[in-house]
């Protein structure tokens, strides 16, 4: 069995579905699960309408759902044209908008929104998708069937960023999943989406598609997870910012972990975790060009000083400064738990005897979090800084590789610097207007000089 998941851009329109079937007829013998995002853009604009109508535009909010109800009846009729569930698909996509946009006025009503009611209505977008992938296979004489992801993707209540029951959603994908590819069938689900165990709506937070594909490969045993993407693999940096960006054929685990975590978009940060605990390979496909060879995540890659550049712009730098910390034991430990009460996550950590430095990816709790460190110290914040991480499992063996990263960078001044417990990730902090600039530089000093 393997998993293949299928992002934004893979199910944006008809034809690129019409692709999806085209590469899932390719691997019946390999007995797929298919695992699909929202049409592209489709949960950008769910929110959108969920915010308008909550500050009080309900016009507008209205106007956005028939506009995206045309666009999902309209990509289902092309696709579905004559068949059996052409008319079934048409009842459940509209019933579905009539319900949002009575959500939308009681939104309007109500005049705010809760982080519960976001869920509901971000999971729209998977939940219509799978069943218009799944009637288009039907439609080209697959036997596929729609599984509603909150039937198997269990979750806690922390809605908008939910976190999966592994040992339930293994139990509910024995039991809902694996009898359906037993039977030489094609599951169909949402990715993102989750459920109590009350079955209210949750979702894994943006990007949780990946994970969901994850979290389903390492419940199954499957032998192999793909995404399906619009890029043809993990590249050595981002082509929007390096277009020379070369394909990574074959990186490890730890490497892409990195790299996802510091601004790689291609895959979920949280994606690697399932299989990696279950030693399942990951591979990273373009779905418009599925005859490349794409990336191979796996265990054991060849040992390379830096395999890839990363950086991530608007992050938001936190110092603190005190003469208590010295000699203190649990200090720390009482400042970090600062950022556990806030829920907020820390990208990169250095200290000094007496100071504390913190990068933050997320700065919605930053006032909470400022006014309960201050009782600890001096605080300062830079909110426009920005991160690169410079990959490598052998950036560590000597020195050479760092020396040459500072000393690519010239005249961009460097405010922190961390090499990972790891050894394989070199992180800096430097101005955010700084970070294309810093990437270019280093991408040539490692991938584009002439040895």
């Amino acid at each position: 069995m393997i998993v293949c998941k299928f992002g934004g851009t893979s199910v944006a329109d008809a034809a690129a579905i019409s692709r999806v079937v085209d590469i899932i007829a390719t691997k019946r013998e390999q007995q797929p699960v298919v695992v699909v995002s929202a049409l592209g853009g489709a949960t950008n604009m769910l929110l959108d309408i969920a915010n308008k109508a909550a500050g009080g535009e309900l016009l507008s909010a209205l106007q956005l759902i028939e506009q995206l109800r045309d666009r999902h009846l309209r990509e289902a009729r092309a696709l579905l044209a004559g068949s059996h569930d052409a008319e079934d698909v048409a009842v459940e996509v509209g019933t579905t908008f009539d319900e949002l946009a009575h959500l939308a006025e009681a939104f309007k009503t109500l005049g705010y929104l809760t982080p519960r009611s976001l869920d509901a209505v971000a999971a729209i977008g998977e939940l219509l998708s799978s069943q218009i992938v799944a009637a288009t296979f039907r439609a080209r004489g697959f036997d596929a069937v729609c599984v509603d992801a909150r039937d198997v993707m269990r979750t806690n209540d922390f809605f908008t960023k939910a976190e999966p029951d592994v040992e339930e959603i293994a139990r509910l994908a024995q039991e809902r999943l694996v009898p359906l590819v037993l039977q030489n069938r094609i599951p169909v689900m949402g990715g993102f989406v989750g459920a109590t165990a009350a079955r209210v709506t949750t979702t894994l937070g943006r990007g949780g598609s990946d994970y969901s594909a994850s979290l389903v490969g390492a419940a199954i045993d499957a032998t192999a997870i793909e995404i399906w993407t619009d890029v043809d693999g993990m590249l050595t940096a981002d082509p929007r910012i390096i277009p020379g960006a070369r394909l990574i054929e074959r990186i490890s685990f730890d490497e892409a972990a990195e790299l996802a975590a510091f601004g790689a978009k291609v895959l979920h940060p949280a994606t690697i975790a399932p299989a990696v605990q279950r030693g399942i390979p990951v591979y990273v496909f373009n779905s418009r060009n599925p005859a490349a060879r794409g990336t191979m995540i796996a265990f054991d890659a060849p040992r390379l000083p830096v395999r890839a550049i990363a950086g991530k712009r608007a992050t938001t730098m936190v110092k603190l400064r005190s003469s208590r910390m010295l000699l203190a034991p649990g200090f720390l430990r009482r400042v970090f738990e600062v950022f556990e009460t806030h829920r907020t996550s820390v990208d990169v950590v250095t200290t000094s005897e007496v100071s504390v430095s913190v990068t933050l990816d997320d700065a919605t709790n930053l006032g909470a979090i400022l006014q309960d460190l201050a009782a600890f110290g001096d605080v300062s914040v830079s909110p426009r800084a920005g991160l690169l991480a410079i990959v490598g499992a052998g950036i560590a063996d000597g020195s050479q590789a760092i020396a040459q990263a500072l000393a690519a960078l010239g005249p961009i001044p460097v405010h922190m610097a961390s090499l990972s417990a790891t050894g394989i990730n070199f992180t800096l902090v430097i101005d955010d207007d700084q970070v294309v600039a810093a990437m270019q530089r280093l991408h040539a000093t490692f991938f584009e000089q002439t040895p």
